[in-house]
């Protein structure tokens, strides 16, 4: 007998982190101070990057647009999970998830073209210094970010399409917090060679592009570091990379472990817990590490947020003399 088939879904079940009652408080607690963290972290690097006329240049303007891209990307996921937990409700709607499945799609291919191009901008910035300017100027930048979101919106479209001529099974339960494609599609009882074929062509040809992208860079980058002559030079060319380069390393690292998992290991709880790592855990420090590694970023913070107070303590001045 074959499994019933519901092609008209009215809802699934997202298990999430823990079935524990006891855990709950605790998820919902730990993940509202990281989502808060990772909110504010990043909004400040925004306000201070676009307040600071020091900082408008290509590769601040780059860190401003993934930050922005970390809000949204920790935004699709972890407020619906603290719903659930407040809510003691396990249930997103069909629409819901389809949702959250193309705005975590688009702002995690996002994630992957900004440190592609901010990669491409630290190599122009260290092996050709004199025509940096000229290189990256503000068309590119701008051309480069609009690329992206066309590339990552069509992409998050196809994919979402394709899902929508799935049916579905009884069994509508997703070992996970959120609402993933590749789960999605393993939960289908119709034909998923088609989707399974193009996600896994979209991860090779994006993923692994954007990857070769980036050790390409770097590999140049470490050549002109060590063509230099001075040590002193050496040094402050890759200070001017560490941050990013710490940041590639936590993303692909994490999200490679997941997806690279075998597929045992991907349907259990095991994966959700790791996928915690690239959701919720690197947008949180992404702030953290550009700040403390950056002396432009930690000036410009400290201005916007003195300049901020000083305007406050004005204004309440003001308001008791009236």
């Amino acid at each position: 007998m074959e499994p019933e088939n519901l092609t008209r879904v009215s809802e699934f079940v997202l298990l999430g982190l823990s079935e524990e009652p006891d855990l709950q408080p605790l998820l919902f607690g730990l993940f509202l101070s990281m989502y808060l963290i990772t909110v504010l972290g990043n909004l400040l690097i925004v306000l201070a990057v676009s307040s600071d006329s020091h900082l408008h240049t290509p590769m601040y303007f780059f860190l401003s647009n993934l930050s922005f891209v970390d809000i949204c990307f920790t935004s699709t996921t972890v407020p619906k999970m603290l719903v659930n937990i407040q809510t003691q409700s396990k249930v997103i709607t069909y629409g819901g998830c389809i949702t959250q499945m193309y705005f975590f799609l688009l702002f995690g291919m996002l994630d992957n073209f900004l440190l592609t191009v901010m990669a491409y901008d630290r190599f122009v910035a260290i092996c050709h210094p004199l025509h940096y300017t000229v290189i990256m100027h503000p068309r590119l930048c701008g051309l480069l970010v609009l690329g992206s979101w066309i590339i990552s919106v069509l992409n998050s479209l196809l994919q979402s399409l394709m899902v929508l001529r799935l049916s579905f099974c009884a069994d509508l339960k997703f070992p996970h917090f959120f609402c993933e494609l590749n789960q999605m599609i393993q939960l289908a009882c119709s034909d998923t060679f088609l989707n399974n074929l193009v996600m896994y062509f979209v991860a090779v040809v994006v993923g692994g592009g954007s990857l070769t992208g980036i050790l390409y860079s770097y590999s140049k980058i470490v050549s002109c570091i060590r063509a230099m002559p001075s040590a002193q030079g050496k040094y402050k060319a890759f200070s001017t990379c560490a941050s990013h380069l710490s940041v590639v390393s936590l993303f692909y690292l994490t999200s490679l472990g997941v997806y690279l998992s075998s597929p045992a290991a991907h349907n259990a709880h095991s994966s959700a817990t790791a996928s915690v790592l690239y959701t919720v855990v690197t947008p949180m420090l992404n702030p953290f590490i550009y700040s403390l590694r950056n002396k432009d970023i930690k000036g410009a913070l400290k201005r916007f947020l003195w300049d901020d107070s000083i305007k406050r303590s004005i204004v309440v001045r003001l308001k008791q003399c009236h």
